[in-house]
């Protein structure tokens, strides 16, 4: 039978273990190697991708500096980031089937004319019209740049031919207006009240004048001829620059 004191040394040794072991699961967590760590964090703290050689100056002696890069590559292989070699240089970067995650939309903004803005309201409020039409309205010559504009952002369309000499084109608006101004119908448009009240207009008004109750009913009018194969196309031909100060 062991001793007492053989019993002790035995239960010293023991505890002695345990905690040299919590030690070490302190210092290297889940028994990673230090190296492995200082590495990453390396990797992850710099803003760019960093060579073989600044990196070993920065780990301690002895580290074998390409078999913990090799290693750490293994670690992130099927992760949702990996480590990568660009240009001799090591990065942490998004894993390749993952680059959707990245990609950003970028919205062009552009800030539509006085003239443009004048000739939307009017094709809103008063379609479907001619150009001729709109410039009866503006009492002002409309540039073709002003409508390629609109026509561009999709915010109008060609709905047909007037059944008038020339066979002009006739203009309304579209499903993307709707929801580019939060309107579930072209009914929803501000009326003459709302547009007082709103400052848009002077409270003192000719008489008889009034605001034109907008349809956005797609079907072609009894004076307006539908658009030939082909003429769509024509009239969604690539915008060109609208005419400086032209309109003012």
């Amino acid at each position: 039978m062991a001793s007492l004191a053989e019993k002790r040394v035995e239960h010293l040794e023991i505890v002695e273990d345990h905690v040299d072991n919590v030690e070490q699961s302190s210092v290297q967590p889940e028994g990673r190697p230090e190296e492995l760590r200082l590495l990453e964090a390396l990797l992850f703290a710099s803003s760019e991708p960093l060579d073989t050689a600044s990196l070993a100056k920065r780990m301690p002696e002895g580290v074998d500096i390409k078999a913990a890069l090799a290693q750490l590559q293994a670690d992130y292989a099927m992760r949702g980031v990996n480590l990568v070699r660009v240009a001799n240089k090591w990065t942490f970067r998004t894993a390749g089937d993952l680059a959707w995650l990245m990609t950003r939309e970028s919205t062009e903004t552009r800030k539509l004319s006085r003239a443009a803005i004048e000739v939307l309201a009017i094709i809103a409020y008063h379609q479907p019209v001619t150009r001729a039409e709109i410039e009866e309205i503006r009492g002002v010559v409309t540039s073709k740049g002003t409508l390629d504009v609109l026509l561009e952002t999709g915010w109008i369309r060609p709905r047909g031919r007037r059944k008038t000499p020339g066979r002009p084109l006739t203009f309304g608006t579209t499903e993307t207006f709707l929801s580019q101004f939060s309107l579930e119908a072209l009914g929803d448009l501000p009326g003459l009240e709302e547009l007082k009240g709103t400052g848009l207009l002077d409270s003192r008004l000719p008489s008889g004048f009034s605001v034109p109750v907008p349809s956005d009913d797609p079907a072609l009018r009894e004076d307006e001829d539908p658009l030939e194969d082909g003429e769509l196309e024509l009239a969604l031909a690539p915008a060109v620059e609208p005419e400086g100060d032209a309109e003012g």
